[in-house]
């Protein structure tokens, strides 16, 4: 789809480095530690900041990326789904994050939001343009109310939009965040969307904003709730197991990690969502009646949270 009004890509990328700042300084005063800032120039053109927290109080790894690249030719994972932007010069920037808790009783999360442009051939030609993003929360050990937080603050974020984004993104979410492999999703999902232009710039951009503002809203709550919460190496031998998903993932289906490979970007940067901590087993069950049942038996299912 072209679109042919005006595009400001210098006020998306202003508000991307804030947001990446806002995060971090929220994230350090729930920890207690400081996040590495290692900045990086990508040789065929941009860069970006990785900002990395490991051994914390509260996070056994906590990621919070920002990027801005450039290219001359869009790859594989792009132009799949935009076969009209084949051979274009693009542009693309985001912040993405991670957080992966040390107490099992805290969930992952999972927070990216992004804004792409190829460029115009010719003057005959408008540049073509798209947002993307969403959130997602991964329990290991599920609790209702939290659940239902993250949903009814996802959908508030987009409801002054259409009442009809949040169903349609949760939707989205819920297909995208599938393990087709394993016939199960990663989490409990939450919202996603992609080549998203319909609202034209301005206020398809005030939907980005209006998702990335809320994130500290949807996961800090849940976060404070549970971070104190006793557990022992059962729980901990769980949420390794648990992770393990989360890594076959990205490895296999995630659309970001495929196209910053495949892009040339920066492998330490595109990897650094992994968890520290990961176990597979050969054909694993959890007991009949356990907490690790429940999160496959209540949690782990298609459920509307609001």
């Amino acid at each position: 789809m072209r679109m042919t009004q005006a595009i400001d890509p210098p006020a998306v990328l202003k508000y991307l480095q804030s947001l990446q700042s806002r995060i971090i300084e929220a994230l350090e005063l729930v920890d207690g530690k400081t996040f590495l800032h290692d900045s990086w120039q990508r040789p065929e053109g941009g860069g970006g900041n990785s900002c990395m927290l490991e051994g914390g109080n509260v996070f056994e790894r906590a990621g919070v990326g920002f990027s801005h690249v450039l290219g001359n030719k869009l790859p594989p994972a792009a132009t799949i789904a935009h076969p009209e932007a084949a051979g274009r010069a693009w542009e693309a920037m985001g912040v993405s994050l991670v957080l992966h808790p040390r107490n099992p009783y805290v969930p992952t999360v999972h927070m990216n939001i992004r804004f792409f442009v190829a460029k115009a051939v010719s003057e005959n030609e408008a540049d073509i343009w798209w947002f993307g993003g969403g959130m997602d929360l991964t329990p290991y050990y599920g609790f209702v109310e939290d659940c239902e937080h993250f949903h009814r603050t996802n959908k508030t974020a987009l409801d002054s939009f259409n009442p009809s984004y949040y169903p349609t993104f949760k939707k989205h979410c819920d297909e995208y965040f599938y393990l087709k492999h394993r016939k199960e999703p990663r989490g409990i999902g939450g919202i996603f969307f992609d080549d998203f232009n319909e609202l034209g710039f301005e206020q398809s951009f005030a939907l980005q904003r209006a998702v990335g503002d809320s994130f500290l809203q949807a996961y800090l709550p849940i976060l404070q709730r549970r971070k104190d919460t006793s557990y022992g190496e059962q729980e901990r031998d769980f949420q390794a197991y648990r992770r393990g998903r989360y890594v076959e993932f990205n490895l296999v289906f995630d659309r970001g990690t495929l196209f910053g490979l495949q892009s040339n970007g920066r492998t330490e940067s595109i990897l650094m969502s992994m968890p520290p901590i990961v176990k597979w087993r050969y054909d694993w069950k959890p007991e009949n009646g356990s907490l690790e049942a429940k999160l496959y038996s209540d949690f782990l299912i298609d459920k509307d949270w609001v």
